[in-house]
């Protein structure tokens, strides 16, 4: 079990886990990585849109290797993805914000 300490988009607090801190760590530093992405997006502008356009795009590829393992569990066929450019993450990013703003 360890703590994390968690400060960005303009809030701090300390997370208890089961696991270990490097771990936790790594998850972290990846979720940085995906908001900073966002950031870049100019449309986007508070630290909660940040947060859930962050965790949407997670989803979004969780979702996908989810898919990919049913694919290939059924013996399909199932191409590799290399990792998203920046501009696809801001033209998937967009979509995702005018589906969002359509609804709101």
């Amino acid at each position: 079990m360890a703590k994390l300490k968690i400060d960005m988009l303009g809030t701090a607090f300390t997370i208890q886990a089961n696991e270990d801190k490097e771990y936790l760590e790594k998850l972290l530093g990846y979720y940085k990585r995906i908001t900073d992405d966002v950031k870049k997006i100019d449309s986007i502008k508070t630290p909660l849109q940040i947060a859930i356009l962050s965790g949407i795009m997670i989803c979004d590829e969780l979702y996908k290797e989810k898919q990919a393992k049913v694919a290939m569990e059924n013996g399909e066929y199932v191409p590799v993805e290399n990792d998203m450019d920046t501009m696809e993450i801001e033209r998937r990013t967009q979509e995702m914000i005018e589906k969002i703003s359509k609804v709101l």
